[in-house]
């Protein structure tokens, strides 16, 4: 955030020095500076305290009084000026930024030395509010060389703040160097406030570069010392919500923005208001939510025309464009303002959305035919290729290849679109955590989706395999990144399985849990945060190619669905050969899984019924029809490795005729699946665990027990998650019997109840030695949460990301006792030898035999994923 800066006379300059280290302390100093009856400029002097200190803890009406007493109240034209100054800080927080330039510059002439340099400064932060960088940068230059001449280090902190604040939301060099040099001073003067708006402002820098881990570490810190401080920065809200959009996590970014706004709006600081507005405008286009984007993004830009602030006006602009193309608009009075506010965001430094406008402009132009317009913007746009964060250079190789295709050079249009996906490659593996590794896939999904046209065009299936691949669940082709040995998430992590602990017995007791759930909410917050500050780490695999999975296929077959605009459409890879199949429309497919689910669902919660089992029956084959009818003879009667798209990861696999009795692998990509299957299995002894309020469970385990000599039991207070989580590392195979949830909107914190409260699915990250196999007897316990390019998140993810060579789960709630005779028949053929794949379609075979419609949909809820 841009600093202030005063001086003053007396009792009243100790009140006004104080305002950056404790400002209530400031107000009372300077109250009683009043009380006595002070000369007119001391009198100023204090009115300029408290104001300054007002506008310290958000109330920005009371500051504005007491400001403009100060200006009444002054006996001099300095104490005027002086005053003035501040006035001036406050109106452009107040979004009054024409008023505010005219109280600075009018006290410009009243002062001379440091004064002179801290009016300087002022003007500086109006400039930077009404978005004319360059000449801000002069002013806070000009601040800087008057404190270095008469050794003033408070200006010259406040002045290197306030412009490296600034050159790091332009991207310009140097603004690191001015943050830390500015909080470094502000430290040795003892100006804690201060020192921690400048070390914020150095998280803002962190972001800008793409260090998000360093930002989020920055600002949980800082977060920390503004509480201690007990002052209020609701604008900060703001930063957490450019540094959320960055990853993007855009669902956490909707939420922020909300919040930022009914604060900002609470406190009067218009201003800061407008930007959240745009915020929000921003995060509901990514979200795909048009309307709210159209309607805050309109709202923003009137808030900045009113404030003067035509560069914030024209970014807000963009917004609208945007959203107005992606409704499907394409008309020339949308290009012309479209091209107009590219230049304009240039012209004043916002270059990230420049580019995306000019690019959007380029694609109108091409649809319309206006070839040469469209190669001019192509050209402009991909001269960013070289230069700013991954996305932006990503987004330059998606210009090139954009401009190459015009031309007709579609291989070069590919190399293109690689390059810019390796770029963004190297950038996700920057992203240490999980979770921000999975949502940043939304950046590739424009070039992605560019590549596997042009594949699919040319009609090479080896290439829409890559195209695919390259996309695909990246979060998985990489090492999970998270410390083993982070203490304050162990400790955030235990108190949380306490709090939801404590919420269910609450809940079963009919207690009150309003607290419990703010609390429990505060902590998952808190967890989200340690999770997300992880430094990268190793690279991304490779894509495969065809011959290479099919020297670990052997006769299996290898089915890759692939969503192609509204098509969905499968690669197949058989015997060294690759092969690619239209399926029929996407939405089609999306339907009847949903209704596949539902079928099954319906025969295990209410019962076998002629009605239930003939529309489960139904569902079944009608997706079987559209997803296999158009590969059957190339399948034969092989064992399958499946790879899924969007809602297909939850089909429930075995009751579909065609794969009923066949071993099926599914797995979140080709690549994951070559590597897990070629990884060694851990060879420990097996681990037998149940949880809770499942008597059902803890006799599964039991009895598995006999099947599986020498396994390590884990019953009743003992399965804990702390003595799994212990016992998971290096076993050769794990089985789980314990009621689970799955969290749709966060599936990191789907859960396994245990002894002493649940397992939370950040918690296997933690796991150093992946056991080899892990067979989940608990509901839904298979389900993952989707993310763009079909990441997925949840108990699976972490799983595989950490190298554990296969995971047996259910998609669907199972009943608990009929379940057990399934998973002793699983065991029992895995004891023999057989690979898990087959080993549960043959005991899922035997189950159904036995049964009725709820033994064949129980099932049919397991699948075998990774490598089985």
């Amino acid at each position: 955030m841009p600093d202030s800066t005063d001086a003053g006379a007396g009792n009243a300059q100790a009140a006004l020095d104080t305002v950056q280290r404790c400002p209530r302390d400031a107000i009372t100093a300077a109250q009683r500076v009043l009380a006595a009856g002070p000369a007119d400029d001391e009198r100023s002097t204090a009115h300029r305290a408290i104001g300054l200190a007002l506008r310290e803890l958000n109330d920005l009406p009371g500051a504005l009084r007491h400001l403009r007493r100060a200006v009444r109240t002054a006996g001099t034209a300095r104490a005027a000026a002086l005053a003035r100054m501040s006035l001036g800080y406050v109106l452009a927080n107040a979004g009054r930024t024409a008023a505010a330039l005219r109280a600075v510059t009018a006290a410009l002439p009243e002062l001379t030395g440091t004064d002179a340099g801290r009016a300087r400064m002022q003007r500086g932060v109006v400039l930077h509010y009404r978005g004319r960088y360059d000449e801000a940068v002069r002013d806070y230059g000009h601040a800087i060389d008057i404190a270095q001449r008469d050794g003033d280090l408070l200006l010259e902190a406040r002045a290197r703040n306030n412009r490296g604040l600034l050159n790091a939301h332009r991207g310009t060099a140097g603004g690191a160097d001015d943050l830390s040099r500015a909080a470094a001073v502000f430290r040795e003067l003892g100006l804690d406030l201060a020192a921690a708006d400048a070390r914020w402002n150095g998280g803002i820098a962190a972001g800008q570069r793409g260090d998000i881990a360093a930002a989020l570490r920055c600002f949980a810190a800082v977060g920390e010392e503004y509480r201690r401080l007990a002052v209020p920065r609701p604008a900060l809200l703001l930063d957490r919500v450019e540094l959320l959009l960055s990853v993007p996590l855009v669902d956490e970014a909707v939420q922020v923005a909300a919040v930022a706004i009914r604060e900002l709006r609470r406190r009067g600081m218009a201003s800061d208001l407008a930007e959240a507005l745009l915020a929000q405008a921003r995060a509901a286009l990514l979200a795909g939510d048009l309307d709210t984007a159209t309607a805050a993004a309109a709202a923003a830009r009137t808030r900045f025309r009113r404030q003067g602030r035509r560069t914030w006006a024209a970014f807000a602009r963009h917004v609208e464009l945007r959203a107005e193309f992606r409704r499907g608009t394409r008309t020339p009075a949308l290009f012309r303002a479209m091209v107009r506010t590219a230049d304009q965001l240039d012209a004043t430094g916002w270059r990230d959305p420049a580019l995306i406008t000019r690019i959007d402009a380029g694609l109108l132009a091409a649809a319309a035919g206006r070839t040469d317009r469209a190669r001019d913007l192509f050209a402009t746009a991909a001269r960013t290729r070289g230069r700013g964060t991954a996305p932006r250079r990503a987004q330059g190789w998606y210009a090139l290849a954009l401009w190459r295709q015009l031309d007709g050079d579609e291989s070069g249009a590919a190399r293109a679109l690689r390059r810019g996906l390796a770029v963004l490659d190297r950038h996700r593996t920057s992203l240490g955590a999980t979770e921000l590794r999975a949502h940043s896939g939304a950046y590739g999904q424009e070039l992605a989706a560019e590549g596997l046209d042009i594949a699919v065009r040319a009609g090479a299936p080896a290439r829409v395999l890559a195209w695919a691949e390259r996309w695909r669940a990246n979060t998985l082709r990489m090492r999970s990144a998270l410390p083993p040995d982070d203490p304050d998430l162990v400790a955030a992590l235990a108190e949380l399985r306490m709090v939801s602990g404590l919420l269910g017995d609450a809940v079963l007791a009919d207690r009150p849990v309003r607290a419990l759930r703010g609390r429990q909410a505060r902590l998952e917050h808190r967890i989200r945060d340690l999770a997300r500050r992880v430094p990268g780490g190793s690279g991304v695999l490779a894509p495969p190619t065809v011959d290479a999975l099919a020297e670990r296929l052997g006769p299996r077959v290898l089915v890759e669905l692939v969503a192609h605009g509204d098509r969905l459409r499968a690669v197949l890879v058989r015997d060294g050969r690759a092969s690619l199949h239209d399926l029929g429309p996407l939405t089609e497919a999306a339907r009847l899984a949903r209704w596949h689910r539902f079928g099954l669902r319906r025969l295990i919660t209410t019962g076998d019924s002629a009605a239930a089992r003939a529309g489960a029956a139904h569902a079944a084959t009608a997706l079987d029809s559209q997803l296999f009818d158009p590969l059957r003879r190339r399948l034969a009667d092989r064992a399958l490795v499946i790879v899924p798209v969007g809602v297909l990861h939850g089909v429930g696999w075995a009751g579909l005729p065609t794969c009923a009795g066949r071993a099926v692998t599914v797995a979140p990509s080709a690549t994951v699946w070559l590597a897990a299957d070629q990884r060694e299995a851990a060879v420990g002894p097996p681990v037998l665990a149940s949880g809770p309020r499942l008597p059902a469970g803890q006799a599964e385990v039991r009895r598995l027990a006999r099947v599986l000599p020498g396994s390590r039991l884990l019953t009743g207070a003992d399965a804990t998650a702390d003595a799994l989580t212990t016992a998971l590392d290096g076993a050769g195979m794990v089985h789980i019997a314990a009621h689970g949830t799955f969290r749709a909107d966060n599936p990191q914190f789907s859960t396994l109840e245990l002894a002493g409260g649940p397992l939370f699915a950040y918690e296997w990250e933690r796991v150093a030695r992946p056991p080899g196999c892990v067979v989940l007897s608990a509901c839904e316990s298979g389900l993952t949460g989707l993310r763009p390019g079909d990441e997925i998140m949840g108990f699976a993810a972490v799983l595989l990301a950490l190298g554990t060579r296969c995971l047996i789960a259910t998609v669907l709630p199972v009943p608990a006792e009929p379940t057990t005779a399934l998973m002793l028949d699983l065991h029992r053929r895995m004891r023999a030898g057989a690979q898990p794949a087959p080993a549960l379609a043959d005991a899922q075979r035997a189950f159904v035999a036995s049964g009725d419609g709820t033994a064949r949909a129980t099932a049919a809820a397991f699948v075998c994923l990774g490598a089985g």
